[in-house]
């Protein structure tokens, strides 16, 4: 096994945290990785996207060309990663920002309305974490329990934030 993964948005949306946590909760599991940052010329509201590779094999290259994820969190993501995911992938969009249709009819589409979630929630900052939420469910590449226990361990002095990130997780992994 062998998944490639690319998470895209806006700096500042937690496209980087999602990435990192998927990658920590796949380690929990005892599965090799590699997280690799790409930001743009700004960070916050700029773009920024990350690759997670997940294997049960030693990993050759961070690189995903052809990912068999793509996670969207803003338009300008869809349009740029809609063409690399391979065929039959799984393309996450953040419905509350992409308003859009994809131009492709050989990937799976799967809609989460994240912000609308978490704003609802009372946190629209943990928009994030439903997407991670419903990402987990969907892919099945980690468990729910790994991807909680990587969220504890990424927060570290920041436990407070815990509680709020949690319910915002189990809630998009409710969702699908």
């Amino acid at each position: 096994m062998l998944i490639r993964t690319v998470i895209a948005g806006f700096g500042g949306q937690g496209v980087m945290s999602i990435g990192l946590n998927l990658a920590q909760a796949a380690m929990l599991e005892g599965k090799n990785v590699t997280w690799l940052p790409s930001y743009g010329a700004e960070v916050r509201g700029g773009t920024a996207n990350c690759t997670v590779v997940i294997s049960d094999e030693e990993i050759a290259s961070p690189v995903a060309s052809a990912p068999e994820f793509v996670v969207a969190m803003n338009q300008p993501s869809v349009m740029r990663f809609q063409n690399n995911i391979q065929s039959g992938g799984l393309f996450f969009i953040n419905s509350s920002l992409v308003e859009s249709e994809i131009s492709r009819g050989d990937i799976n589409i799967i809609k989460v309305p994240a912000n609308s979630i978490a704003e609802n929630l009372g946190s629209p900052k943990s928009a994030n974490m439903v997407m991670l939420g419903a990402f987990t469910k969907k892919s099945g590449l980690v468990s729910l329990g790994s991807t909680i226990e990587a969220l504890k361990f990424i927060l570290g002095t920041k436990q407070k934030l815990l509680s709020v990130n949690e319910k915002a997780l189990k809630t998009g992994y409710d969702l699908l």
